[in-house]
């Protein structure tokens, strides 16, 4: 019986060993050489100056991990395309990068157009890892195929909201863009206030993309508030604090991390002066941290000619932790397994000091919470350790 048996099924057996390698779908974006990584960003437009250093960030560290060899014997290559920071262009630029069949997808810039992506990405089972955002729509409703490592802005204007009351300053003011990114910073605003028994003097919204600004500092200057939170990124909000000088206006100004720092100073010259600008990282020029002299070393070899950032230092940083991920995966790399090995993530060693560790869970897509707050000094973003030293400059 045993020998009849085993003439039944060992055919079928050596049918099955040569039909299920045809039956086994490829993995898009991977060879036994390459791992294809996509990113949709602001190449072009208002807001490219963002796209264009979160890309030189992302490269430089890939550049170096694939200059090591790669990763399990495969190299990244990074294939970008340009949505110009408007949602009207986000479902095209996906398809592109659909089209490139990308077996992943990252260094996203915005929260319009992430609103734009989260529900593709879910929908096409496609990993989407780093965004240069911290909205709440990233974190409600849960994203499965979405995760983000920055803080967020409820964590940025709750540092802000709570550093102006502990030195007196409850009259606060928020001017901001008219799309979901300046609606998701005014909740912020508005929540951190809350636990205060507080709300907003005013607030007031000018168009998207543009320097149309004038109409909004008016509503919120005759409210007289001690603090005005500025949304956008850095030209509209270099536009503001100018025209605000312009009419001897000067609040103390506060802003969070998407402005891009380095550009709003260039922007607003001599007025940056005394902004509270509010960080996701460390300053990039930060002594001792292991991984600012890492992507100072990489940003000298592959772009001397590029200025360093904080906008291209999170660039790098979120390339580490995509890295990161798909080192723990191994080499039988699939779309799950990326994810999964992200969400093993507990306290890693980001080497940017003991406040930086990173962590998620299949519960959890949001791997950091810190906020550093920094003041404009001499023409660079610096520390803010006393908020009581802001109070003095006013």
């Amino acid at each position: 019986m045993r020998k009849i048996l085993v003439r039944r099924v060992t055919p079928l057996l050596m049918f099955w060993s040569f039909l299920a390698p045809a039956l086994q779908a490829p993995v898009p974006g991977i060879t036994d050489s390459e791992i294809l990584i996509g990113s949709c960003s602001a190449m072009e437009g208002p807001a490219r100056q963002l796209g264009l250093h979160m890309a030189l960030g992302a490269i430089a560290y890939i550049n170096m991990i694939n200059d090591q060899g790669g990763i399990n014997g495969r190299k990244i290559r990074l294939v970008t395309h340009d949505d110009s920071y408007d949602p009207e262009k986000a479902a095209a630029c996906f398809a592109r990068l659909q089209e490139d069949h990308v077996f992943a997808a990252a260094f996203f810039v915005g929260t319009p157009t992430a609103a734009k992506y989260l529900p593709l990405a879910e929908a096409n089972k496609i990993p989407l890892i780093g965004l240069f955002t911290g909205a709440q729509i990233l974190y409600g409703p849960f994203h499965h195929y979405v995760l983000n490592v920055r803080a967020s802005y409820f964590d940025e204007t709750r540092e802000q909201v709570d550093g102006l009351f502990s030195i007196g300053m409850k009259k606060i003011a928020v001017i901001h863009p008219n799309d979901a990114f300046g609606t998701t910073v005014l909740d912020g605003v508005k929540a951190a206030m809350a636990k205060h028994q507080a709300t907003p003097v005013a607030t007031a919204e000018y168009q998207r993309n543009t320097l149309l600004v004038e109409k909004a500092i008016a509503v919120v200057k005759a409210a007289n508030p001690d603090a005005v939170v500025l949304v956008g990124p850095y030209a509209p909000v270099a536009e503001i604090i100018r025209s605000a000088h312009a009419r001897n206006w000067s609040p103390l100004f506060l802003t969070v991390s998407f402005v891009g720092t380095d550009e709003f100073i260039r922007e607003a010259g001599k007025y940056a002066e005394g902004t509270v600008i509010t960080q996701v990282l460390p300053p990039y020029y930060s002594p001792g941290l292991p991984t600012v002299a890492l992507y100072s070393k990489a940003m000298h070899k592959y772009f001397s000619a590029a200025k360093p950032g904080f906008v291209s230092l999170e660039g790098f940083v979120d390339a580490m932790v995509i890295a990161e991920g798909l080192k723990r995966a191994g080499r039988d790399l699939t779309r799950e397994g990326l994810i999964n090995s992200l969400e093993s993530i507990r306290d890693f060693d980001l080497g940017m000091g003991p406040k930086l560790t990173l962590s998620f869970s299949s519960t959890n897509h949001k791997g950091l919470a810190n906020v550093y707050p920094t003041v404009v000094r001499n023409g660079v973003a610096v520390p803010l350790t006393d908020w009581k030293s802001v109070k003095k400059t006013q």
